[in-house]
């Protein structure tokens, strides 16, 4: 039994909104601090090389957090599309964590009634 073409395709969405994640490797004995910013792009003018797509700050927008699959809560970006995330290692599932220890991040969220999520990593130095 052969591959029928249709099996070959994987319905893909693009995301509705922006994520940029700063802050990825942390000392074991210092708190774990990432800042996610959400951008909703301005496609308008995607067709004039003058304007191009324009990022616009996603302000007093919630995102739910999982850390390795553990809720973190969910934050609400501030007026310039940004959240914090402060966790101890211990809160994080590492009480006693080791150089290479790493926690994957998950942001997700629904924006104009697409749901999206953005995958980054922390790890102990």
């Amino acid at each position: 039994m052969g591959c029928e073409e249709e099996d070959m395709v994987v319905d893909r969405v693009a995301s509705p909104v922006l994520i940029t994640v700063e802050g990825a490797s942390f000392q074991a004995t210092e708190p774990v601090s990432v800042t996610a910013t959400v951008f909703e792009l301005d496609k308008s003018g995607i067709l004039d090389h003058t304007v191009g797509i324009d990022s616009i700050p996603l302000s007093n927008f919630p995102l739910a957090i999982l850390a390795n699959g553990m809720e973190m809560g969910v934050l609400t970006t501030d007026a310039a599309g940004k959240v914090n995330l402060t966790k101890t290692w211990a809160e994080l599932g590492f009480p006693s964590p080791q150089p290479g220890n790493a926690v994957r991040l998950e942001w997700s969220g629904t924006h104009k009634g697409q749901a999206f999520t953005k995958l980054s990593q922390v790890q102990v130095k």
